[in-house]
């Protein structure tokens, strides 16, 4: 270090070094922008969740909308079209849905008095329990009671829940309108984002994109498949065990638990057993029974098969990418975390050299059997 002394050789201060200004104010620079950025975030935050979601629907109606415009159709009528068929049935599904459970809640009300006794009978002639139901019903019909304390609250609500569900059909209606622009304006937007990119550059961007296009069509494939198979066995064991509405509550079932990563099963079957509940305790035992069953049945025999066709995420990176959405976005970021787990991981797959792997027991994997088909009195290897 210079020392620097004065005229009187006494010792002076040493002069602060030029970096220290600039990097005090970069300090401070970078301080407010990362400020900026997060309050930024903060306000947008649902706009940039509209957009992710308006994102997942354009690139899941795009290969549709391109078979139509293949065939003569405008790209903005075949967007309009397949966007409304997608309505049409969500309206129909819900409205199904709500209609069944208003009428059994309507039903509840009216038959409270027979409902509890059947269930309070029922744990008293399983579980040993001694519960009066003239108590109960007593406890319920009391106007300064838990219950009727419970519905006079949820009375209270019945504004803030219509404000909400205008909030949510506003949200609805920007998502159809970005998914709109875009699918429609598909290739112009593409263009114009190509037009600014060297020719290597422009492959690239293409390709990634033709790539999201396939991943997120093969997420929707399998999820409607499993959906599918869903439905059927779940509408088959609640006909034979006979709870209100089998198919109903099966397409329920069969929806949430495939779009709903990891807690969707749970989740669906809350809904018919709690309806079971309310005419046979036991039938509600045995719906929930089913689910539990068939999930087993279906992660271990029917989702492998169908996703190593349609959509190849490994089962570990699937429930990673689960929670770490659903943590960052919520039951949405869930849904749109297998999709983009998908695509990432076939990025990474296609960067970097690959190497023939060395010969090791840790590294064997068992060879699949040869399907084999009888052609007359023959058999040939397909």
């Amino acid at each position: 270090m210079t020392i620097v002394y004065d005229m009187n050789n006494n010792e002076a201060s040493t002069p602060m070094p030029r970096w220290v200004p600039r990097a005090i104010a970069l300090f401070w620079v970078g301080l407010i922008a990362t400020v900026v950025m997060r309050e930024l975030f903060h306000r947008l935050s649902s706009f940039i969740l509209l957009l992710l979601v308006a994102l997942f629907l354009a690139l899941a109606i795009e290969p549709g909308v391109n078979r139509l415009a293949a065939r003569g159709w405008r790209r903005g009528s075949g967007t309009l079209v397949i966007l409304l068929a997608v309505l049409v049935f969500a309206g129909v599904f819900v409205g199904a849905i709500g209609t069944l459970v208003g009428s059994q809640a309507a039903d509840l009300l009216k038959n409270s008095e027979r409902y509890v006794n059947d269930t309070v009978d029922f744990m008293n002639t399983n579980f040993n329990t001694k519960i009066d139901p003239a108590e109960v019903n007593a406890s319920i019909a009391d106007p300064n009671g838990p219950v009727q304390n419970f519905i006079d609250n949820q009375q209270d609500k019945v504004l803030s829940l219509s404000v909400s569900a205008l909030g949510m059909l506003f949200q609805l209606l920007s998502v159809l309108l970005f998914t709109f622009y875009l699918v429609a304006d598909g290739p112009r937007l593409r263009r114009v984002i190509c037009s600014r990119l060297r020719p290597e550059r422009q492959r690239t961007v293409l390709s990634t994109w033709e790539l999201a296009i396939a991943k997120t069509g093969g997420y929707l494939q399998s999820r409607l498949l499993l959906a599918l198979l869903s439905t059927f066995f779940h509408w088959v064991a609640f006909q034979i065990i006979g709870i209100p509405a089998p198919i109903a509550m099966a397409l329920w079932v069969g929806l949430v638990s495939q779009f709903l990563p990891v807690v969707g099963t749970y989740l669906a079957g809350i809904l018919p057993a709690l309806l079971t509940f309310l005419d046979s305790p036991f039938e509600a035992l045995l719906v929930i029974a089913f689910i539990l069953i068939y999930q087993q049945v279906e992660n271990y025999l029917f989702a492998p098969r169908i996703t190593a066709r349609t959509l190849e995420v490994h089962a570990a990176v699937a429930f990673g990418a689960a929670i770490i959405g659903a943590a960052i976005l919520g039951p949405v970021g869930a849904v749109l975390a297998l999709p983009a787990a998908a695509m990432l991981q076939a990025l990474a797959s296609s960067w970097g050299e690959r190497h023939d792997v060395i010969d090791s027991p840790l590294v064997h994997v068992a060879a699949k059997p040869v399907k084999r088909r009888r052609r007359g009195k023959k058999f040939f290897a397909k």
